[in-house]
């Protein structure tokens, strides 16, 4: 577990998912807090990543002592996801600091994603289509694809003039894939385990004979 050190060790940057950044703790003395009745003490300190440009916050029990809370967090890729099309999106998350590659890793992982529910001809945009003629995806998500940069083919053609993508660009392609896996799988996944819940409270009573 990290601590509260000069030097936050993370596995990744929250910002732009580089391994082991270099993040230096700002001004000598941390901050301490309590709640409004004096409780719940915790020491803060901030980090800074030059390269990035990124803060990472985080707080613990004691100065120099384990980190109970890191902010931002990094985000990570939920379970009901499909394994490749999760495997894609984790990869891209990791990959924002080379965006050309991340975008490819995004629309690899949209691809996938399509693929699950068995859109598997045509190219990208026009398997999107179908999904919403379909009723799987909204609307609004096709809109939301065509103004994010998932042509990725363009990064794969060394002939061909394509403005590389920019990290911002990146992040956009990542925002809509993880979007689609949860609008596909993880919110359908959380309404199941709801009604299960829901189930296991309230029991419906036998029917009496």
């Amino acid at each position: 577990m990290p601590t509260l050190s000069p030097k936050l060790i993370i596995e990744r940057c929250p910002h732009c998912s580089i391994a082991k950044p270099d993040l230096s703790a700002q001004h000598t003395n941390p901050v301490t807090t309590t709640n409004h009745l004096g409780h719940n003490q915790r020491i803060w300190r901030y980090y800074i990543r030059s390269s990035c440009g990124g803060i990472v916050t985080a707080s613990g029990a004691s100065q120099n002592g384990t980190v109970q809370d890191i902010f931002p967090k990094h985000e990570s890729v939920d379970e009901a996801v499909p394994a490749i099309a999760r495997a894609y999106l984790t990869q891209a998350l990791q990959s924002l600091h080379a965006p050309a590659g991340a975008v490819m890793l995004a629309a690899s992982s949209v691809d996938a994603t399509l693929k699950e529910k068995n859109y598997k001809t045509g190219n990208l945009y026009s398997r999107i289509e179908k999904a919403v003629t379909a009723h799987i995806i909204t609307n609004e998500m096709a809109k939301w694809a065509h103004e994010v940069r998932l042509d990725a083919n363009d990064q794969r053609h060394a002939d061909e003039v394509a403005p590389l993508p920019t990290e911002i660009e990146a992040k956009k392609c990542i925002d809509f894939a993880k979007a689609l896996g949860e609008f596909m799988f993880v919110l359908p996944s959380r309404v199941q385990r709801g009604i299960a819940e829901a189930a296991k409270q309230n029991p419906t009573s036998p029917q009496k004979t």
